[in-house]
């Protein structure tokens, strides 16, 4: 077996692009489902694109007086079915096939789970660790000033995503606000929970994998109990759901953020290590694990491997090493095209990202509700429903796997991608 990058041809292209383009990962699981679905040709180039592209300027003046030019992103790949839904990241690894990426994966998550959003993204090139609170104020309301056409509770509705957080998603909501005129809080969700977000939306992407592995154990007749679990990336999505693994109890043998990892084969302290990262804000240094590369974490003797960091960790080239039963996908795009058939034939059952992170999505769309209705949940009535969107999408995920031989994401892909159709045949075509 090969272990290079495997090249994607795309069959309308004439170009070859290596399998870590994002983009073109997700279009060739795109083309896989459409096949299966027997989408009509029209449709698949509908569905193929994103309906609009946004590339702007935003100039501020930094601290010291000198101005610097950021390039900022948003993309709105689908809204057949709804407002536009996507996440904002701050990070100088962005690019627009990178957040194309992500769009249409918000596009296909939304429909997984059944909530009525299309699929959007967003980013500012830019490294957010190099500049003041000022400053990156500065770069967010510039930045949100200069899509604000596109922004609205019934149009585009941003969330936080990497490197932004809550009071980046206050100053959206603020300029926003002051543009119009009056107060809209249901513009962007993850908010300050005293500005209009939801109790549980921090948790929730975390809590959705929680629910996500626990289902997929007991498919295979085990428990939290018999399970351990390895966690890549140790931010808001990691860390929660180490923590929520752990205290149904599964047994958490490794953990990994940007400075490198963490193991014991015996069970790391969970609340410890969070409060470790919080007082360091890293996990480097901490005293009661053997060190561990990132790299060497993905591979490591475990029962389930959580990747919740940043895209194409799992490739052609490490896939035939993991030894994780269960892959749960807490990152967007952790796993390559290329790694998916080998994950495949050595029996690893993934639970795909469009599936297995929809839980903040999920929550999203209750705080954009409880905004629009001015009541709001608590917090339990809020992990109640979550509870159940969740399974009920797994276990529609599975039974549309089974019925059709096929992995799990060409399922969720088949059940996204049908869903997003049919609204499009239902409304027709505007010409």
């Amino acid at each position: 077996m090969t272990t290079e990058p495997r090249l994607l041809i795309r069959p309308d292209k004439d170009t070859f692009l290596a399998e870590e383009n994002p983009f073109e990962a997700m279009m060739e699981r795109f083309d896989h489902a459409a096949k299966l679905l027997n989408l009509d040709r029209g449709l698949y180039k509908v569905l193929r694109n994103p309906e609009k592209q946004i590339i702007v300027s935003i100039p501020i003046v930094r601290e010291n007086g000198e101005v610097e030019v950021y390039t900022g992103y948003r993309v709105l790949y689908n809204t057949s079915r709804g407002p536009a839904k996507g996440g904002i990241r701050f990070d100088l690894n962005v690019t627009l096939e990178e957040v194309k990426a992500l769009a249409a994966w918000m596009t296909w998550k939304c429909a997984v789970v059944n909530i009525p959003f299309g699929g959007a993204k967003g980013g500012v090139v830019c490294d957010p660790s190099t500049m003041s609170m000022l400053e990156l104020e500065r770069v967010t309301r510039r930045y949100t000033s200069s899509i604000i056409e596109t922004l609205g509770p019934d149009s585009d509705v941003p969330a936080p995503d990497v490197n932004t957080n809550e009071r980046v998603m206050a100053w959206i909501m603020d300029t926003y606000s002051m543009h119009h005129r009056h107060t809209v809080t249901a513009v962007v969700t993850g908010k300050p929970v005293e500005m209009g977000g939801s109790l549980g939306r921090r948790e929730a992407t975390g809590r959705g994998c929680m629910f996500m592995i626990r289902e997929a154990l007991a498919r295979q007749g085990t428990s939290f109990g018999k399970a351990r679990v390895a966690v890549q990336g140790f931010g808001n999505v990691g860390s929660i759901a180490a923590e929520l693994v752990a205290q149904a109890g599964a047994t958490i043998v490794a953990v990994s953020d940007k400075t490198g990892g963490l193991y014991n084969p015996k069970g790391l302290d969970v609340p410890d290590l969070i409060a470790w990262a919080k007082k360091n804000r890293q996990l480097a240094g901490y005293p009661k694990a053997e060190v561990m590369s990132n790299d060497d974490l993905l591979t490591c003797d475990c029962d389930v491997l959580l990747p919740a960091a940043l895209e194409n960790v799992i490739t052609s080239k490490n896939a035939p090493q993991i030894k994780a039963r269960i892959i749960c996908e807490g990152a967007n795009g952790p796993t390559t095209a290329g790694a998916d058939k080998i994950l495949e034939d050595k029996g690893i059952v993934v639970i795909p990202d469009i599936l297995a992170n929809a839980g903040g999505v999920t929550v999203s769309y209750f705080e954009w509700v409880q905004d629009r209705g001015g009541y709001f949940w608590d917090e339990e009535t809020v992990n109640r429903r979550l509870e159940s969107i969740m399974v009920r999408s797994f276990k529609e995920v599975v039974a549309l796997a089974d019925k059709h031989k096929v992995s799990n994401r060409i399922a969720a892909y088949m059940l996204g991608i049908d869903r997003v159709a049919t609204m499009h045949r239902l409304r027709g075509m505007y010409a």
